[in-house]
């Protein structure tokens, strides 16, 4: 995004008969069994759930040590997170893969389809949008904002560049619930008030920037040069860096 953006003309407005329920907190999420499900345990039902659903379909079952395997922890730790799913496996026989691939989609709230928006279309979010794994995965991007005037109009990925201003009601129009932010860091923060204001419930952040944003309204950053420090940083301590454990 280039440019000033015109905040003074954004005005939270009301989103009635939009859902404001509380999106569950993965640091405190419940699973059938009653159990919590932490961040770090989320993390590991999305990878094993890109290995069970990226095995050969004719499979119809998988053993916790072949996950284990594929995602680099122990097997103990795979039955600990299935576990927490239900009553899934069977001792000596396995996971049945497609009850397994439904179970974890339903823990990580995936179960359902996601509409978002997407703010800043620039090149990263014009690459974002190029990306098929969102819709794969029940993500799908309806709408696109931007404060320049010069990209207003344009027809990107089947969709039309809006102007942030009209931001509130699109948002409530197209009963979207996630945002995508990828805007330049000294404009994120008042991007990210827009959207709260607007009834987003959860927003994706690549700008490079720390957002504080209501408890009501989950955040996950990625921030790209910080990946680049770790990896870094991996690289230069080579073994001496401290690996996480199973449970981190």
């Amino acid at each position: 995004m280039q440019g000033k953006m015109p905040w003074a003309e954004i005005r939270p407005r009301p989103t009635a008969g939009r859902a404001h329920t509380e999106v569950a907190n993965l640091d405190d999420q419940p699973t059938e069994r009653g159990q919590r499900l932490s961040r770090a345990a989320a993390q590991r039902l999305s990878l094993y759930l890109r290995c069970v659903a990226g095995w050969p379909a004719d499979e119809e079952k998988v053993s916790s040590g072949r996950i284990a395997e594929a995602v680099g922890v122990s097997d103990a730790q795979v039955r600990r997170d299935l576990a927490a799913l239900g009553h899934l496996g069977q001792r000596g026989v396995g996971y049945d893969a497609r009850e397994l691939a439904i179970a974890i989609r339903t823990a990580l709230g995936i179960n359902r389809p996601w509409r978002a928006v997407l703010v800043g279309v620039g090149n990263l979010g014009r690459a974002l949008l190029r990306y098929q794994g969102f819709r794969a995965q029940g993500f799908e991007i309806v709408g696109l904002f931007d404060s320049d005037p010069a990209k207003v109009g344009q027809a990107v990925e089947g969709l039309t560049v809006e102007s942030i201003v009209g931001l509130a009601e699109r948002v409530a129009a197209l009963g979207a619930e996630l945002g995508v932010l990828t805007v330049p860091g000294e404009t994120a923060h008042a991007v990210a008030e827009a959207l709260v204001a607007a009834g987003i419930r959860g927003i994706l952040n690549f700008a490079p920037v720390v957002l504080k944003l209501p408890r009501r309204v989950r955040l996950v950053t990625v921030d790209l040069a910080i990946q680049l420090e770790q990896l870094a940083f991996q690289v230069q301590h080579g073994d001496s860096a401290t690996r996480p454990t199973d449970d981190d």
